[in-house]
């Protein structure tokens, strides 16, 4: 593997990462988060400049330990997750630990966490507590259910979201048995949407110096998220027929069979469908009034089902070139290793060679940016906690009960 230092891996190509500009530089996020939805949403933010200040108990690894791992500390999906992140091992359960917390958010311009009402509460750590000490910072708490609901306290990870957001019914409607997208969609939606709502509320900080309470409930985003368009027939009349977007919900939508491997073909319009019919000898079928209008949605099951046996007569590559050649939407399935592969690898200071999976959207001026590794656990709390106007000896006392963790520079990591 072609190994390339971390700072290299922008899309700014040449600029340097001292006077390269970050639409986030100056922001300051206190992220109280654990998981992937949290964590996500706060990478996204850090890629784009924020100082983002990842909050962990001193003897819990948390986030650190999902997925496959060779170190105790480090996973490979917590080298993503934490990059650009400063940490901060601090027992916010202990007086001390809050108090300290709250020294470091008087100087932050937000605050996300994905912690219950009730836990937030009993660490004394609620919106109201974080504006007490700072009334311009922006409050950002992504849970499960509405925090005014009866289930504001309920645990809710992805499987329940999408259980009960509608997908698994969506599944049902295919294959006649509910099931789970085989990745934690829901997770990554209100991730993506933590990163968007703090930046919007940033911009109203912006322009009118308050700050404000944020509520993320997961369930509803993700329903939102399925309804776009599967909620169409029932979003004019209730009673106009069982919602779902029929195109989608068939089951011979997904990729075909090659002669030599799988194929993503979605013909999208009569053209596209009568020059597959041609190449494959069925123009008994071309010029197909079912290929025609709202046709290709009321028959797109029967017209998926068509296509099939014609894909399976050609390679991948012959089907590729001639989709190219007639404007029709195709890709080759492309295996999760493969892409795995195509990443960069980068350099990290303690666990070595790993694959940087870059920041996905491209900035002219303000590109996202890797600028600094993973941190390992309290790699940064005291120069955090020092920032925030705590004096030495109060570090050394809080060190010296388990309050906080310091890492010395040179401290053994586990699995090295």
């Amino acid at each position: 593997m072609n190994k390339k230092p971390i700072e290299q891996h922008s899309i700014a190509d040449g600029q340097n990462a001292a006077t390269m500009a970050h639409a986030l530089q100056g922001t300051r996020i206190l992220d109280l988060t654990s998981v992937i939805m949290g964590p996500y949403g706060t990478q996204i933010l850090a890629d784009h400049g924020a100082d983002v200040i990842f909050v962990e108990h001193p003897k819990s690894t948390g986030t650190r330990e999902l997925g496959a791992q060779d170190f105790a500390e480090l996973s490979g999906i917590s080298l993503n997750l934490l990059r650009n992140k400063r940490s901060l091992s601090i027992d916010l359960k202990k007086p001390e630990g809050r108090s300290a917390l709250l020294h470091v958010a008087a100087s932050c311009d937000a605050v996300v966490t994905n912690l219950r009402p009730t836990p937030l509460k009993r660490l004394g750590l609620t919106g109201d507590d974080f504006l007490a000490a700072n009334p311009e910072i922006i409050f950002c708490q992504a849970i499960g259910f509405p925090g005014d609901s009866e289930r504001a306290d309920d645990p809710a990870y992805d499987d329940i979201i999408q259980s009960e957001c509608g997908l698994a019914d969506a599944y049902q409607r295919v294959t006649g048995l509910p099931q789970l997208c085989p990745t934690i969609l829901a997770d990554k939606v209100c991730g993506l949407v933590i990163a968007n709502s703090i930046m919007t509320a940033l911009l109203h900080k912006q322009k009118t110096g308050q700050g404000q309470k944020i509520e993320i409930p997961m369930i509803d985003v993700m329903k939102a998220f399925m309804m776009v368009e599967h909620g169409a027939n029932g979003v004019t009349d209730p009673d106009a027929g069982d919602a779902g977007y029929m195109r989608i919900l068939n089951s011979e939508r997904g990729p075909q069979k090659t002669s030599d491997g799988w194929i993503m073909i979605l013909p999208y319009g009569p053209e596209a469908y009568d020059a597959i019919f041609q190449a494959g000898g069925r123009n008994d079928l071309v010029g197909d009034p079912r290929t025609r209008g709202r046709g290709l949605m009321t028959n797109a099951e029967y017209l998926y089902a068509q296509l099939r046996p014609i894909i399976a007569t050609r390679t991948t590559a012959e089907w590729l070139t001639f989709c190219r050649q007639n404007k029709i939407p195709v890709g080759a399935v492309e295996g999760l290793n493969d892409i795995v592969r195509d990443y960069p690898v980068a350099d990290h200071p303690v666990v070595g060679s790993y694959r940087l999976v870059p920041p996905p959207v491209r900035f002219s001026v303000t590109p996202a940016q890797i600028r600094q590794p993973a941190p390992m656990p309290g790699e940064h709390t005291e120069e955090l906690l020092l920032e925030a106007g705590l004096d030495e000896p109060s570090l050394a006392s809080m060190e010296k009960r388990g309050i906080i963790r310091r890492r010395p520079a040179k401290e053994p990591v586990a699995g090295l």
